[in-house]
């Protein structure tokens, strides 16, 4: 059954190209999602890269990354869901790590409901890709036994080291790709996604392959939402890492803030150019 958008939460616009917002706009739900679309644009990748990696994370208000039951939908909402499903149509590919597809319940992934014509106005291919990072080759069943994936999907592009690539025996070779011996390079990895013409990348954690990102220079920009909750308990950042990040950490600049219900849905760029600005005008509702 389409999905109507009912229950949607409207979303306030209070940041459009890193400036407030002068006068009140709102996104109402709308099936297409045609507006929010456009206020997540995914970019091209910048001159001198193959990729654009964007980040979609969530971090309650003591920055936890999960709740409670260690996952992220413990904090999340109506508002963050929204953005999420809209993020994912406009990807080429998803990237995730191993430990989050298994605590996760990651499976191949379907286009989100209702949204197909806007991932082919989009440009993008019918079937989003799931590129998955593990050193080991250690994944759960719904992801190696190709006969349980959902119909209409693509198996994942397993992103491993020449030992999980020899753990992975029965599953598609041309799903595995060699990125290391003993670690991944993710280098090598974003270039084996662009050679498949996957270039729009769009990674959903977990913490430690953000600090990975972050850390080797590839990410490019944080969709980050803050869940008005506070939490407490030993959960992880949206980011971890051994070690800080080189230079004093990565400098984000500010692109936008949409709000609804007390999250706060903030769009960073990581990187010095600007990102393409949004149309002066729109079909935002007042």
């Amino acid at each position: 059954m389409p999905d109507t958008g009912s229950g949607r939460p409207s979303l306030d616009v209070l940041v459009l190209d890193g400036r407030p917002v002068e006068s009140a706009r709102r996104v109402e739900p709308d099936p297409g999602e045609a507006e929010l679309a456009t206020l997540y644009a995914h970019p091209d990748p910048a001159d001198g890269r193959q990729t654009w990696v964007r980040a979609n994370m969530i971090s309650t208000l003591d920055g936890a990354a999960t709740g409670a039951g260690g996952v992220s939908g413990g904090i999340n909402g109506d508002a963050d869901y929204r953005v999420f499903r809209v993020l994912r149509a406009l990807a080429d590919v998803v990237l995730v790590g191993a430990g989050t597809v298994r605590a996760e319940g990651y499976t191949p992934l379907s286009v989100p409901d209702g949204l197909a014509d806007l991932r082919a106005a989009s440009g993008r291919a019918p079937a989003i890709e799931l590129a998955i990072v593990t050193r080991s080759g250690d994944l759960p069943e719904q992801i190696t036994d190709v006969g349980q994936h959902p119909a209409g999907t693509v198996p994942p592009i397993v992103l491993t080291t020449s030992a999980g690539a020899a753990r992975l025996t029965g599953y598609p070779a041309d799903r595995v790709v060699v990125t290391g011996e003993d670690s991944v390079d993710l280098q090598a990895a974003l270039d084996a996604l662009a050679d498949r013409g996957l270039v729009r990348v769009l990674a959903e954690g977990g913490p430690s392959l953000l600090g990975d990102l972050a850390d080797g220079d590839h990410l490019d920009e944080l969709c980050l939402t803050t869940s008005p909750l506070v939490v407490g308990g030993p959960a992880p950042r949206i980011v971890t890492s051994g070690s800080y990040l080189g230079k004093g950490g990565a400098p984000a600049r500010l692109v936008q803030i949409l709000h609804s219900g007390g999250s706060l849905l903030a769009r960073w760029s990581l990187r010095a150019d600007p990102l393409p600005a949004h149309p002066a005008s729109g079909s935002a509702h007042r």
